[in-house]
């Protein structure tokens, strides 16, 4: 049973930064694909990055100027960098994983079959 737990959200100022981390387990191998998905109220889930077992990593168009994709296979983490917060980002953020390549629909939430609680980021004006 693979289980992704999220954390490092929180509340912070428009203009500041926050560090999400997700701790894979459950598993002998690292899922092939990873990835970052975040749902606002009111909005679609949407994704906003992954990285693929070979290192590989996709963006969203708009997130690729202020979030990095990182991971550690070693320890079956993936990481999300965030900066230049703004209100807009306000949303659960999730971790999510798949046994396929990142190749196909990367950023498709449909296609993740495994998914962590989620962090709650808030960002102030």
């Amino acid at each position: 049973q693979v289980q992704l737990v999220e954390s490092g959200g929180g509340s912070v100022q428009a203009g500041g930064s926050l560090r999400l981390s997700c701790a894979a387990s459950g598993l002998t191998v690292r899922p092939a694909c990873m990835g970052w998905f975040r749902h606002a109220p009111g909005k679609e889930r949407e994704g906003i990055a992954t990285a693929d077992l070979d290192g590989t990593t996709t963006y969203a168009g708009s997130m690729r100027a202020r979030f990095t994709i990182s991971q550690d296979n070693a320890k079956n983490t993936l990481h999300l960098q965030m900066n230049s917060l703004n209100p807009e980002d306000t949303a659960m953020y999730y971790c999510a994983a798949r046994a396929y390549r990142c190749t196909y629909r990367p950023l498709e939430s449909p296609t993740y079959n495994y998914w962590g609680q989620g962090t709650q980021v808030t960002v102030s004006s």
